[in-house]
């Protein structure tokens, strides 16, 4: 067995595979379609991210994965896993190992990948030391019934920095702090009524994820999505879909009244990187020529005792 780079020679194996995927990043599958397609393909191409595949040859068949980082971030995404129907292949765990490795290369404290629960990439996974740390699901949101709400949305700029910060701190539980992404706050919307309601977006050609953060004590909460999503600007024709963490579970049931349907459970799952910390060495300064070292003196305080 061996694990190497993808290369071009390994196209035919990509054709071959396209259509057996295993996509583990929800949100890149639903903007940018399949990982294997020509769009997925693309995020090689761009210079702002590190993109690293790999194929392990052996057993039955040959299985190939990809994992990616935004340069900058401190944290991976495990991009797919194929053909989705050989991840029983007992040369997995060393390709995933391999990607992982790629990604502490780049500098990552940890690796994230998104699977359904009972999804064929869920217990290979587990096995290679990854972790769940939440479930998620995906709401369609595209046709859900428009509303008139007072209060409107407006482009969130760096001045709402604190105010969206301030939410993720409320609502994102302290533990999973050092794994959950922060917000990235020019890309998402924010409510006009006291700026407890954010929502970040990420566009694709294929469609839009909306990633909120609202308050528990919104009461509103439904009306103010159904107010936001049909006024997204831009839109065009594309599906809309809002990932709800299992820390914001409460938006489920209001999702549901306002006709939008949700897709199977998906955990998300978490590989903490270990990172080599080189033993310290004693190093000798240089002493100035005129310099002299003075011994410390200590005087002893007589407390009037005996």
């Amino acid at each position: 067995m061996s694990v190497r780079p993808l290369e071009l020679l390994d196209l035919p194996l990509i054709y071959r595979h396209r259509e057996d995927v295993a996509g583990l990043d929800a949100t890149r599958v639903l903007t940018r379609g399949n990982p294997l397609g020509a769009v997925g393909l693309l995020a090689h191409m761009n210079p702002r991210r590190h993109v690293y595949a790999a194929v392990a040859d052996g057993g039955d068949e040959a299985v190939l994965g990809s994992v990616i980082q935004t340069r900058g971030e401190p944290f991976a995404k495990l991009l797919y896993l194929a053909p989705r129907r050989h991840l029983h292949n007992p040369e997995l765990p060393a390709l995933i190992e391999d990607l992982a490795a790629e990604a502490g290369s780049w500098g990552a404290f940890h690796v994230l990948a998104e699977c359904d629960e009972d999804g064929e990439a869920f217990v290979p996974l587990r096995k290679s030391g990854f972790s769940v740390y939440a479930w998620q699901r995906m709401w369609d949101v595209s046709h859900i019934t428009p509303v008139e709400h007072q209060e409107g949305w407006r482009r969130a700029r760096s001045v709402h920095g604190p105010a969206v910060q301030s939410l993720y701190q409320q609502i994102v539980p302290p533990l999973l702090h050092a794994v959950e992404p922060q917000p990235q706050i020019e890309s998402g919307w924010i409510s006009s009524e006291g700026q407890r309601s954010f929502v970040g977006a990420k566009h694709g050609v294929y469609g839009i994820v909306l990633a909120p953060l609202i308050h528990p004590e919104v009461t509103d909460a439904g009306a103010q999505l159904a107010a936001l999503i049909p006024s997204l600007p831009d839109r065009r024709s594309r599906p809309v879909y809002l990932c709800v963490r299992s820390y914001q579970a409460w938006l489920e049931p209001v999702l549901a009244d306002l006709g939008a349907t949700g897709a199977s459970r998906q955990a998300v799952m978490v590989k903490h990187m270990t990172r080599l910390v080189k033993d310290e060495q004693a190093v000798k300064v240089a002493q100035p020529a005129r310099a002299s070292v003075q011994p410390s003196q200590v005087t002893r305080m007589d407390n009037g005792g005996p």
